[in-house]
């Protein structure tokens, strides 16, 4: 059972609208997308209290920068636990994360949450401990005993130019051990993060202070990774309330989003696409974004 109730006319849109995309000079379009779309009726929802719809919702993906927001959670309920201690240099880490997409600050949290660090090929107990290690992450997330967290992977550092020693070997014949999420377990982390009951108000809020974009385009155009070009966000019209995980790299691009339209109507859109194509696209999800936006769930039919 999802966390959304499925709302058949918006299936119908979601697929008219791949359908039409995928026209538009994007062969396959329909296995190449993943998609998980809810609405809620209120600026701040109860968890459980949206309609949506999926495409491909519960197919593995490699998220690439997405994970991040898994990886966020992590550490703040870590904290939470008072397994860690707080301090400005894991602040900066965490920031550097979120609102700059730091593979750097990545790999640091990283080693923060599972008490691991890179280096050499291990072998024997010490590398047996190792990889016990480098699964917290995971531990955590099946603690949940979620349905959509069930088959999800997230205990590998983000790379620039890629693994090297023990992280190469951790990622097991044929990359078979890489991130995997899918758009419904990450949407459903990121509704219970943005409607409170993930972590404590405080941790929520610092949360949502760092995921939070401006649609403002001077200062945009002053960042050139805004995580807003290109991605959802790009989509969205002038008064929106943005909060969002953009992920890109050579062969995936995707976003992850919680948005407030000018009405006061709330909705989460993930939009995963694979392949060389469809991550030097820039136009396709910027265009999931602003004709899902125009859905009205008062009135169950797409505004004018």
């Amino acid at each position: 059972m999802s966390f959304y109730i499925h709302n058949p006319e918006m299936g119908i849109l979601l697929r008219e609208l791949i359908e039409r995309f995928e026209k538009e000079s994007r062969p396959d379009l329909h296995k190449k997308v993943s998609i998980t779309w809810v609405c809620y009726k209120t600026q701040n929802p109860e968890p459980f209290s949206g309609i949506g719809a999926g495409w491909l919702e519960n197919k593995l993906i490699y998220p690439a920068s997405v994970v991040k927001l898994f990886y966020a959670c992590a550490i703040e309920t870590w904290l939470q636990k008072d397994l860690l201690v707080d301090s400005t240099e894991m602040r900066r880490a965490i920031a550097d994360m979120i609102v700059n997409s730091s593979n750097d600050a990545t790999s640091y949290i990283v080693d923060l949450l599972t008490a691991t660090t890179s280096g050499p090929s291990l072998k024997g107990e010490g590398w047996e401990i190792w990889k016990k290690q480098r699964y917290l992450i995971n531990d955590w997330i099946r603690s949940f005993n979620w349905s959509e967290f069930k088959s999800i992977n997230c205990c590998q550092k983000t790379w620039g130019d890629g693994p090297f020693g023990r992280d190469s070997d951790f990622y097991g014949r044929n990359n078979n051990n890489r991130n995997a999420l899918t758009t419904i377990g990450t949407a459903r982390l990121f509704e219970a993060l943005m409607t409170g009951i993930l972590l404590t108000p405080k941790a929520t809020n610092n949360l949502k202070r760092l995921l939070f974009r401006s649609l403002d385009l001077m200062t945009r155009k002053s960042n050139p990774d805004n995580q807003i070009d290109g991605f959802l966000g790009e989509g969205l019209i002038k008064g929106t309330k943005l909060w969002s995980k953009a992920g890109l790299m050579s062969e995936a691009r995707h976003d992850a989003a919680w948005f407030i339209t000018p009405q006061g109507m709330t909705m989460l859109l993930i939009v995963f696409s694979e392949g060389k194509t469809l991550a030097e696209d820039n136009f396709l999800l910027p265009a999931f974004a602003n004709e899902l936006r125009k859905w009205n769930i008062q009135e169950k039919t797409l505004s004018t």
